[in-house]
């Protein structure tokens, strides 16, 4: 798939505010500075489009981007940021429940996971929840630029091998790079399969 544009449309602060046109939706989401923004702004080509920053926690609302006029990329808030207080994170858990479980625009989920560490317990956690509701999804391992690949392989085992002992059948896996552009395509291409299936019905 080429991107032949791709803008910000709006922030919502629930999932009834969303865009209500019907056009898929692929959203991606994961822990607090896995590297979320970079891995939009590699995808779409267009730097800045999401805000990247250094200070987890940034994403609060559910953002829409709209790809060439065809499909939606949501840029939804990180979890598991321990600096938040208890009331917002009830609060984001609360408007990301709802938005998985009753936005019937969405289509997939990517689940980014940080390839340099081990599996982690929230990451598992919050995988399970969407398999046992449903909710199709794919995991992005983010920054495999950043350690030998012998680590970076070695937590994607680990990964499998964790979610083995719960799911039969594991959610297809993407291994990316921001810095070097690498997964782009397989992801975009994944989304563009997706895209095609649904003209079919």
């Amino acid at each position: 798939m080429k991107i032949a544009s791709a803008t910000f449309c709006i922030s919502s602060p629930n999932y009834k505010k969303c865009p209500s046109d019907g056009r898929p939706e692929y959203a991606f989401i994961g822990r607090s500075n896995v590297g979320k923004s970079s891995l939009i702004n590699m995808l779409t080509g267009v730097k800045g489009l999401a805000k990247t920053s250094g200070r987890p926690g940034k994403t609060q609302l559910i953002n829409h981007f709209l790809i060439n006029d065809e499909w939606y990329l949501v840029d939804l808030p990180g979890y598991g940021y321990a600096r938040t207080s208890k009331s917002a994170r009830e609060q984001w858990g609360a408007m990301m429940r709802d938005y998985f479980l009753h936005r019937e625009a969405l289509t997939n989920v990517y689940v980014l996971i940080d390839s340099r560490i081990p599996p982690q317990r929230i990451d598992l956690e919050f995988i399970t929840f969407l398999g046992t509701h449903g909710v199709p999804l794919s995991i992005v391992f983010t920054k495999t630029d950043k350690e030998k690949q012998r680590e970076v392989m070695g937590n994607v085992k680990a990964m499998k091998k964790a979610l083995g002992e719960i799911w039969e059948e594991l959610p297809p896996m993407f291994l990316t790079s921001s810095l070097t552009g690498y997964g782009r395509d397989a992801l975009l291409d994944d989304i563009e399969a997706i895209n095609e299936s649904l003209r079919q019905q």
